[in-house]
């Protein structure tokens, strides 16, 4: 599979995962509340699917330096996510604002960095 496909593919999961995201933290923010589990759930596995088409765009392939820088970021926002989840979440446990803060912050920066990546005309 060619290198921009799989990038754009990548953009178009965290994309949808934003969506998400943006709604989680509505009810977050919104109502001092936890967003339903199955949200949390769908977020994730969206965001899942789209790191492992990055990586494999990285790692396999010949994907530009921006896609590295992406794929990272977007793993430290991974561990964050994780964090929320299993330790708050699940716990039932009021999420944290300043880590649905830096979790998005991350995320946003990371995803600029593949959208550069996906849109950079092939040399």
């Amino acid at each position: 599979m060619e290198v921009t496909t799989l990038l754009q593919t990548s953009c178009v999961l965290f994309l949808l995962a934003a969506l998400g995201g943006l709604a989680m933290a509505g009810i977050r923010f919104g109502g001092n509340r936890n967003p339903p589990v199955w949200l949390a759930m769908a977020h994730g596995g969206l965001a899942v699917a789209g790191v492992a088409l990055l990586a494999w765009a990285v790692l396999a392939l010949s994907a530009p330096a921006t896609a590295a820088w992406s794929l990272l970021l977007f793993l430290v926002a991974a561990g964050g996510g994780t964090i929320l989840f299993l330790a708050y979440e699940w716990e039932r446990r009021l999420l944290p604002s300043w880590l649905v803060v830096v979790h998005g912050i991350v995320a946003v920066i990371a995803f600029v960095l593949l959208a550069l990546a996906a849109l950079a005309p092939v040399a």
